[in-house]
């Protein structure tokens, strides 16, 4: 008995065509415009001249822009190699159920509702030995705290804002895949007589291995992308230690008005975010993988 095929309904398109108008608008035209800078010397606003790849040539030979590059990539590791394994002990210490799982989730969340610039400007204060707490604890400690004079305590300041900032969306994340996991695995694994080591290593762990993809990935892009908070803090200093790429770009793009190697730049910005969260992707697939079939053998 033969199966009639029912045709493909076209209007379908149509419910999604206020989605790809306000994509076009917010995300290809700009892109667009940029890619127009990227290889033109705008001379003004009547006068420009086709210059092809000399700007990417320019910036790529720029030292300041490797120096940047590498401060980014060291930052956004460093971010990655505290708030993600931090993120999962706070997710596995907080209450499961009850009265006490939702104070604690608003507590937790707490953080996540500031504004970045006020992030920026509540650590700009707490920072400060005269009048703020974290400063005058550690300088009563012994500790010389100068996060405006010191490059080493102005990187980690700016490391540990962001720990405090963005930890809680790990744990959030981690939080809701072990909420996520049935109980009649946890009855399994007593029934075995496993340990909280085993249950973490063979349960929860494979089981958040989705939401901890969505984590590393949210918080590598948005680590790569800071901005605000190390500028409202530190200002990019002392000198350049806490100039950051999003930084850079915008000192020259708005400091230094140069639109066509500013242009050059956010392309390639924009293709390193790409690349390196293509790799982080697939390696964490491929662990991910591997970890499946050691537990089938």
């Amino acid at each position: 008995m033969s199966q009639t095929v029912k045709p493909v309904n076209q209007k379908a398109w149509l419910l999604i065509l206020p989605v790809i108008i306000c994509v076009a608008f917010s995300a290809i035209i700009p892109l667009m415009t940029v890619v127009n800078y990227s290889v033109q010397d705008i001379i003004s606003p009547d006068r420009r001249v086709f210059v092809g790849t000399e700007w990417f040539a320019q910036v790529m030979r720029d030292e300041e822009l490797h120096s940047a590059l590498l401060r980014q990539i060291g930052f956004s590791l460093a971010v990655l190699l505290v708030e993600i394994p931090l993120g999962i002990a706070l997710a596995l210490s907080m209450p499961a159920q009850g009265w006490k799982a939702s104070a604690v989730l608003v507590v937790v969340s707490l953080s996540l509702l500031i504004p970045w610039n006020v992030v920026g400007t509540i650590w700009q204060i707490y920072g400060r030995a005269d009048i703020g707490l974290l400063g005058a604890a550690l300088n009563a400690l012994g500790v010389d705290y100068n996060y405006t004079g010191n490059a080493t305590h102005a990187w980690l300041t700016v490391l540990v804002m962001d720990v405090w900032h963005w930890t809680p969306l790990v744990a959030l994340l981690c939080y809701a895949g072990l909420r996520s996991i049935p109980d009649a695995y946890y009855q399994a694994a007593r029934i075995d007589g496993a340990s909280k080591f085993a249950v973490f290593r063979y349960i929860q762990l494979p089981k958040m291995r989705g939401v901890l993809m969505i984590a590393v990935l949210l918080r590598f892009m948005d680590s790569f992308m800071i901005y605000t908070e190390p500028f409202v803090l530190t200002g990019g200093g002392p000198g350049n230690a806490t100039t950051f790429l999003s930084q850079y770009l915008t000192q020259k793009a708005v400091g230094q008005f140069d639109l066509g190697p500013a242009a050059a730049f956010s392309l390639i910005y924009f293709l390193i975010i790409l690349l390196l969260c293509f790799i982080l992707y697939n390696w964490m697939q491929r662990v991910g993988t591997a970890d499946k079939e050691g537990a089938r053998e």
